[in-house]
């Protein structure tokens, strides 16, 4: 796949100003060596990469990957150097370029046009060692089709990914991603996202279990009339470090976005980092968006970094916004549940619950949500928030 923007967007040494100015290369020496100076790494603990940013790393293998697929929904290995791999996105960093260079092989997800699949359909990537490994994932849906597709990370891994998804005119996708990995686990994920015309996607991320996860989901909306609803609900314990960086870039006229993240935090230690980039270029006229992160501290010691960022070059659209906040409890809402005689200690849980279960709704798939709730309940039990 060749490179996109290298020596337009070359700056040597002076920081780039805007999200879209980055370069996009699939090879690896195009980027420069993983450091804290640089802006997109800044917060990362380098020291638990644990692999992710050599340049040599293994191949995620197909018994690695288990599919419960709706009918109609199919499942294929293709090679990475097929002319559609990088349709939806290509490598804006370098831990992307390298699970790239390293993935041979890319899970083809196909939903056919004009059918639309009621069922969803569940992908799980389960890894058992600390192996640095690299996957690379495309879901293509064709024209007025309509599907739901679940990605679901666990066990114990070490795993660079990047996650293409294409939705064809008038389509309409739910993509769920989980990351529930087991202690020990290390996860960065590059995910694009490119809208046809008068398109849907609900992109919703939920990160509960792993030493470090990194989500970085992008969505080009360069085609009119296409909708991105992006959630993520995320609950951090001492010694997880979760990092989002959902990014829209509104090109075509009257698309619409939103954005919403919600996580909590608790336990010395715990660290999430939110970063949302909004851009809304000269040609999107009409455009609606809108940005939200909003954390939830528990316990003393806990940090939640949040920076929502919005550059608008047109003042033709319908309205744009953000909000950024992060706290503890709402004294108001513990007072009247303890008023009723609740606990103090079950006081806070139900807030907490109340606080991410927002969120967890808006999967749309009750099973998945029955088993996140399940999944925060025992982690809010451990500490007794």
């Amino acid at each position: 796949m060749a490179q996109h923007g290298i020596e337009e967007h070359s700056h040597g040494l002076v920081p780039l100003q805007t999200r879209s100015e980055r370069p996009r290369s699939t090879t690896i020496g195009d980027f420069a060596e993983i450091s804290n100076r640089q802006e997109i790494w800044r917060y990362l603990p380098l020291d638990q990469l644990n692999g992710l940013a050599d340049e040599v790393m293994a191949e995620v293998v197909e018994q690695e990957i288990s599919s419960q697929l709706a009918q109609g929904v199919t499942a294929t290995w293709v090679n990475t150097t097929e002319d559609f791999v990088g349709s939806a996105g290509l490598p804006e960093d370098r831990i992307s370029a390298i699970s790239w260079t390293n993935a041979s092989k890319t899970l083809l997800i196909d939903v056919p046009a004009n059918t639309e699949i009621s069922d969803p359909s569940f992908l799980t990537a389960r890894l058992a060692n600390s192996d640095a490994k690299a996957l690379h994932v495309f879901v293509h849906v064709g024209a007025n089709a309509k599907a739901t597709i679940v990605l679901d990370h666990v066990g114990l891994g070490v795993l660079a990914e990047n996650v293409e998804i294409l939705l064809d005119q008038g389509a309409k996708l739910d993509f769920v991603t989980i990351q529930d990995w087991a202690k020990g686990s290390s996860h960065v994920s590059t995910q694009f996202a490119r809208l046809g015309r008068d398109s849907f996607l609900k992109h919703v991320v939920v990160s509960l279990g792993g030493d470090l996860v990194r989500i970085t989901p992008s969505v080009a909306l360069d085609s009119p009339g296409a909708e991105i609803q992006m959630f993520g609900v995320y609950l951090a314990d001492s010694g997880n470090y979760f990092e989002h960086r959902p990014y829209v870039d509104h090109i075509a006229a009257n698309c619409i976005s939103n954005v919403a993240y919600k996580g909590a935090l608790q336990g010395a230690g715990a660290h999430t980092v939110w970063v949302g980039d909004v851009l809304i270029r000269q040609t999107a006229i009409g455009t609606n968006s809108y940005e939200l992160n909003r954390n939830l501290l528990l316990t003393d010691g806990a940090r939640a970094d949040s920076v929502p960022n919005l550059e608008i070059e047109t003042g033709k659209i319908e309205g744009a916004g953000h909000a950024s906040a992060s706290g503890r409890f709402d004294d108001e809402q513990l007072f009247y549940l303890m008023a009723r005689g609740i606990g103090d200690s079950e006081a806070k849980k139900l807030v907490v619950r109340g606080f991410l279960n927002e969120v967890v709704q808006k999967i749309g798939i009750a099973e998945v949500e029955q088993r996140l709730i399940k999944t925060i309940e025992q982690e809010l039990e451990k500490v007794g928030a």
